[in-house]
C-alpha cells in the first residue's frame, strides 16, 4: 500500500497569493519605510526612506524594494496557516516571518549578488535595521491582507 502526503500548510486560493503580493507591497511603502525612517532618527542607519534614486534598471529603488517585497508575500502567504502556532499568535508569526527570512536572504544571497561583503559586514548597530524594518513589513503585510478587499479570511 502506498502513501501519499500532501503539503498542506497552505489553502490559499489565488486571488489569496495576489493579495499578498499587493500587500506586501504595499507593506513595503508603508510600515518598512517608516521603520527606516525610525531607524534613521535613532542613528542606527544613515539610510532615508522612499529613496528615489535610480537604479541600474532604471526604476527608482523605492518601486524596486516594493516590487521584491511584494514578492516576499508570496511564501508570506504560503506559511501564514501556521502564525498562528507561532510565539504571539498570528501577528507574533508576521512579525518573526519579516525579521528572519527576508533579512537572512538579504545578508546571505543579496549582499553576495551585489558584491557586497556576507551580511554587509555584519557591522553594528546596522545588524538591527534588517529586524527591524522587515519585522514592521511583516507585520504590515499582515494588516494589508486583512483589508484588501477579495483577499478572502485569515487562515484559521
Amino acid at each position: 500500500m502506498s502513501q501519499t502526503t500532501t503539503f498542506r500548510s497552505s489553502t490559499a486560493r489565488p486571488g489569496r497569493y495576489l493579495a499578498g503580493f499587493i500587500a506586501a507591497f504595499l507593506a513595503t511603502l508603508v510600515f518598512h519605510q517608516i521603520g527606516l525612517l525610525l531607524c534613521h532618527l535613532i542613528r542606527l542607519t544613515p539610510g532615508m526612506p522612499y529613496n528615489f534614486k535610480i537604479n541600474p534598471w532604471g526604476v527608482p529603488q523605492v518601486i524596486s524594494l516594493a516590487f521584491w517585497g511584494g514578492v516576499w508575500g508570496l511564501p508570506f502567504v504560503l506559511v501564514e496557516p501556521s502564525f498562528r502556532r507561532w510565539p504571539g499568535g498570528y501577528w507574533g508569526g508576521a512579525i518573526i516571518f519579516g525579521a528572519i527570512f527576508p533579512t537572512a536572504f538579504s545578508w546571505f544571497v543579496v549582499s553576495q549578488l551585489k558584491g557586497l561583503p556576507l551580511g554587509y559586514g555584519f557591522n553594528w548597530p546596522g545588524l538591527l535595521v534588517g529586524p527591524i524594518v522587515n519585522g514592521l513589513w511583516g507585520l504590515g503585510t499582515g494588516v494589508f491582507l486583512g483589508i484588501l478587499p477579495g483577499a478572502g479570511p485569515r487562515p484559521n
